[in-house]
């Protein structure tokens, strides 16, 4: 009856304990990375705004090429909308849809709904400014870590994550625009 008692005390005071400390982590997560390109911001906007340009540069279509695509909406349009099935887990499932282009300040803001291997939601964007002679194109993502799941910010690094697709994505997008 002591070691029952004992192990609840433990594990509430591990409960509390995280839930204290997830309070005072914020959830919101940023993540973006840029290239240089020697490329007008015009053609490097070609390449990136709508789904299916910015399909072309992707470095999750090696995942699994044969990916399943839906596609949906009048493209570089709000609304224009790509779901994508794999049989691969890293690949998974969901939806991406564009939710803002703006040809002035040469952005366009998506959202995206992961299905699998884990439902989450994220805002990505991506923009392009003038640069020297050539483009900056920035990518990125902002998203929330609900309550009490903040506690794992701790233990994130998104630069490992991730870091290595959007690099890959974004010398892809500098060698296509580069070639035009």
């Amino acid at each position: 009856m002591k070691i029952l008692k004992w192990t609840i005390i433990v594990l509430a005071s591990i409960l509390i304990f995280w839930l204290v400390t997830a309070f005072f982590i914020s959830g919101d997560c940023k993540y973006e990375k840029s290239i240089t390109i020697n490329a007008p911001v015009e053609k490097v906007w070609q390449n990136t705004n709508t789904l299916k340009a910015m399909d072309q540069w992707s470095p999750w279509n090696d995942i699994d090429p044969n990916m399943k695509k839906d596609w949906t909406g009048t493209t570089g349009q709000p609304g224009e909308k790509v779901c994508w099935k794999s049989q691969k887990k890293e690949a998974g499932e969901g939806c991406q849809e564009v939710k803002k282009v703006d040809n002035a300040q040469k952005r366009i803001d998506t959202e995206i709904v992961f299905l699998t291997p884990y439902k989450s939601e994220a805002n990505a964007y991506v923009t392009v400014v003038p640069e020297g002679n050539g483009s900056k194109a920035t990518w990125g993502f902002t998203s929330t870590i609900p309550y009490p799941f903040t506690v794992m910010k701790l233990f994130m690094n998104l630069e490992e994550a991730i870091g290595k697709d959007y690099q890959e994505g974004l010398t892809r997008l500098k060698n296509l625009s580069e070639k035009q």
